[in-house]
């Protein structure tokens, strides 16, 4: 999307970020919030980096993103639940389905959460990564991504003191298996919004 069709929508946009907003908590996080899903949706470079997000939105700067990225405390179970509250009304369809599937995202660096050398599907081969598995609802109104979990390695979980220099919850650190796709499939269902 560019700017200008980004122009077009702005008003909608907000509108939609402020049902999400007090999950962000403090004033100046709910407006990098903004700003980050706006330089998400308006940015033209591949990598979706804080410095190539800034630069798709005016008066932001790389360091501020990369400080909210990284310290900004949120509360994303909420965001789950409402996304999976908007959605409900727009998407349900008795031909829907649930889609499950498992990606890598190749990273450098050892300090993102999760990163290791492991296989990575994006690739189609062992590098350093992070893993995910998503659970998607697909019905002839729309798709949408309505859930995920991050799979965390034996590197972190083995190392307590990197979990808690990088901000992983406790409740986070011993996960050693890969999230199972049935764990996903029944979050969404049980919260009854979809």
């Amino acid at each position: 999307m560019d700017l200008r069709e980004f122009e077009r929508i702005e008003a909608s946009f907000r509108q939609f970020h402020a049902d999400f907003a007090p999950a962000f908590g403090r004033k100046q996080w709910r407006q990098r919030s903004r700003d980050y899903l706006r330089g998400l949706l308006v940015q033209s470079a591949e990598r979706g980096n804080a410095e190539n997000l800034a630069e798709a939105v005016e008066g932001a700067s790389p360091r501020v993103l990369q400080r909210f990225l990284t310290e900004a405390r949120w509360d994303d179970e909420a965001v789950t639940r409402r996304l999976q509250q908007d959605l409900g009304p727009r998407l349900t369809h008795p031909d829907a389905v649930w889609a499950v599937d498992e990606s890598g995202f190749p990273k450098q660096g050892k300090k993102s959460v999760g990163v290791a050398r492991q296989y990575c599907g994006a690739l189609g081969k062992r590098a350093n990564c992070q893993v995910g598995v998503f659970l998607a609802y697909v019905s002839p109104r729309g798709r949408a991504l309505v859930d995920k979990r991050l799979y965390m390695p034996r590197e972190w979980t083995d190392a307590p003191d990197r979990c808690a220099a990088a901000g992983v919850p406790e409740g986070e650190r011993g996960t050693r298996a890969r999230p199972r796709s049935r764990s996903l499939c029944c979050s969404a269902p049980k919260r009854g919004d979809i």
